[in-house]
């Protein structure tokens, strides 16, 4: 009896399989049955095709490609791009794929950079031989020594100053002698007043500070020689002067440099210049000392230097202690608030050299290659600005091996056009789709495609203003297909000056006859203009390569 129960479910379990299979099997028949077929490719080798179903050379079952693109994810009305790839969630797992949401928000970066310290030019001071001199004494300050304003540094004797300082003294009797006659206010005074004045400028002008000149008119004595002193507390910098040293005119002696406020200069690069302003608070770290200094920014300078590529910030720091000196490296933290923008991590981007590509998540495991422009990059953000919109998902993990297998497939399917862009959004759209979809708008007799229905709004709303828009130049970049190959461009080029002479072709068929006008019937003649630009571009200028001869159209 129990023998019985077991065959009976075994049966109907056979039964039932049988059913389901048959059922999903008319199901599957039914929805390839709509599409067209292109041809069959070897899973593991995309460049195997077959023009009938069957086993690959890899044992495994050959898979269809449709004229449709061969994909579409399921809740999509439209088919993927040829380039998209699937994936089972096991096999996501396996290489790592993690995919993220696409935002638009403010990003705080902090721009961490090396910096050298240097003294402030405002604050240094440099003593200069005003005349011809003899060096009689010098002081003790050495280079690197402090020195407090008006200290010594040191004496010089010169022949002119006995008869400035002779000029000095008997303009200060001859005051004398009139305060003691009380002819205050009158025209003497006056003419007294300016002897005086003029026996100080020519003291001056021997280089005589003015503690000495005061002293002179305290004690009414004529010193050997002149003391010349330091004209601000500071560290000497330079010092180049030696005892009994001749001296000509102009001649530097010493640097003096205050060092309580400090110059720190950094180096940035290009980009990063347009996001630092004057006054922006900075961060100063010396690493050995494990002091932090508070900076500012004062000036961004306008040289350049080509060998780095770097432009110089010059930062103003107060220096408490004199705890930076002259040529040392410090850490530099400049916190940057950049405008709202959409940004992705750098590893979810594919740059090429000539574009770049993200992948984008359309559903039931499809990934589809989409190309993006981008502007700034700090860290592992990099800004997209034209080919995403808030609330995609992108993959940002495992991208490389998904472009890999991408490649794959776009090779096998062949060369395929690259699309225009939505003069909105800036996305690179197909014209096909779009025209499908019915994403288009017509303007000034131009036709724009658009990737959604809300760019089509948008531009309805205002055409001009997208309309006017420069579009980014694309010319070298329609010379290589999606991932920079160059025979895809050139197909490209081919195939839109075929459709230019087949237009030519076919308004001088219809004046000359009226014979058959099929589009297999007409001849597709390459243009003189794409035979000129194909050997400038093949050729090296004295031996131009020939314009290939077109494959004859199969009936």
């Amino acid at each position: 009896m129990n023998k019985i129960i077991i065959i009976i479910s075994l049966v109907l379990a056979m039964v039932f399989a049988f059913a389901a299979g048959s059922w999903f099997g008319k199901q599957g028949r039914s929805d390839r049955g709509n599409r067209e077929v292109l041809y069959y490719v070897d899973p593991m080798n995309p460049g195997f095709r077959s023009d009938q179903p069957g086993i690959a050379p890899c044992g495994m079952a050959l898979e269809p490609v449709y004229a449709d693109g061969g994909q579409r994810p399921q809740g999509s009305a439209s088919p993927v791009d040829a380039g998209a790839v699937r994936m089972t969630t096991e096999r996501q797992q396996e290489i790592g794929v993690r995919v993220s949401p696409v935002e638009k928000k403010a990003v705080t970066h902090t721009l961490r950079l090396v910096g050298r310290v240097a003294p402030d030019e405002n604050l240094t001071y440099r003593v200069t031989a005003s005349s011809e001199m003899w060096i009689r004494k010098v002081y003790p300050p050495t280079t690197g020594s402090v020195v407090k304003k008006d200290e010594p540094l040191f004496a010089f004797y010169t022949t002119n100053f006995l008869t400035a300082a002779q000029s000095y003294q008997f303009a200060l009797d001859t005051l004398d002698r009139a305060e003691k006659t009380h002819v205050e206010g009158s025209a003497q005074m006056a003419v007294i007043n300016v002897q005086i004045r003029q026996a100080i400028e020519a003291l001056q002008n021997l280089g005589v500070s003015d503690t000495q000149i005061a002293h002179m008119e305290q004690t009414r004595k004529v010193d050997s020689y002149v003391d010349v002193r330091s004209p601000a507390k500071g560290f000497i910098i330079t010092r180049n002067a030696t005892l009994n040293q001749w001296i000509a005119p102009g001649t530097e002696l010493y640097v003096i440099a205050d060092l309580s406020r400090v110059w720190i200069l950094a180096e940035i690069f290009e980009n990063e210049g347009q996001f630092v302003r004057p006054g922006m608070r900075v961060k100063v770290t010396h690493p050995q000392m494990n002091r932090t200094f508070d900076a500012k920014v004062s000036d961004i300078l306008p040289q350049f230097d080509p060998q780095t590529r770097t432009m110089k910030v010059r930062l103003d720091a107060a220096n408490p202690g004199y705890v930076l000196r002259p040529d040392m490296f410090v850490d530099v933290e400049i916190p940057l608030q950049l405008p709202p923008a959409i940004t992705v991590p750098a590893d979810a981007l594919i740059d090429s050299g000539l574009k770049k590509v993200v992948y984008v998540v359309k559903g039931d495991g499809y990934f589809e290659p989409r190309r993006v422009e981008t502007g700034w990059r700090f860290g592992r953000n990099v800004e997209i600005t034209g080919g995403l919109m808030p609330g995609e998902k992108i993959v940002v993990s495992g991208t490389f091996l998904i472009d890999s297998e991408s490649r794959m497939r776009v090779a096998a399917q062949g060369i395929r056009s690259e699309g225009v862009q939505d003069p909105v959004c800036r996305m690179f759209v197909d014209e096909m789709k779009a025209d499908t979809l019915g994403m288009k708008s017509d303007y000034n007799g131009r036709t724009y495609f658009f990737c959604s229905e809300k760019c089509r709004n948008e531009f309805g709303k205002d055409p001009k203003k997208y309309a006017d828009k420069k579009a980014p130049d694309t010319a070298e970049s329609d010379r290589h297909d999606m991932h920079g190959s160059k025979e895809s461009g050139m197909s490209k080029s081919m195939e839109h000056s075929g459709h230019k002479s087949d237009h030519s072709n076919h308004g001088k068929e219809m004046k000359g006859n009226d014979q058959d006008m099929s589009p297999k019937a007409m001849p597709v003649t390459p243009s003189q203009d794409l035979k000129k630009s194909w050997m400038e571009m093949e050729g090296d200028g004295q031996h131009p390569v020939p314009f290939p001869q077109q494959a004859p159209v199969k009936e």
